[in-house]
């Protein structure tokens, strides 16, 4: 499954730069599925979004740091844990119950966003 950061965030950003996919953002900045990754005009999300990669997408979260669930691969086939969750001091990092996602799912997702 997905990870995400609930409302317990402290804004201290430590978790945005451990994600090998660019998944996280901080509170009310715009995302984009080409930040951080090697996805490049129109394109079909494994969740099935259609968007063009470079696209500006309205922000999950005003008030906090947020995770893109869209780009999130919990780190598989880079890390064994989420390296998000594993730096974060408040433990604000956690599974996202809504969106539960297979170990094979999730690679799959990573070999999309970084065209292997």
């Amino acid at each position: 499954m997905a990870i995400r950061i609930t409302d317990e965030c402290i804004n201290c950003g430590a978790c945005e730069p451990e994600c090998p996919n660019n998944a996280i953002y901080e509170g009310g900045m715009e995302w984009r599925f080409a930040d951080g990754t090697a996805l490049e005009g129109n394109l079909v999300s494994t969740s099935g979004m259609e968007t063009e990669a470079g696209k500006a997408q309205e922000p999950v979260s005003f008030d906090f740091y947020y995770i893109v669930t869209d780009k999130c691969t919990e780190c598989q086939g880079f890390h064994a844990e989420p390296q998000g969750a594993e730096v974060c001091p408040v433990d604000c990092c956690v599974p996202d119950e809504d969106h539960v996602e297979s170990e094979e799912a999730l690679l799959q997702k990573k070999a999309f966003l970084h065209a292997e």
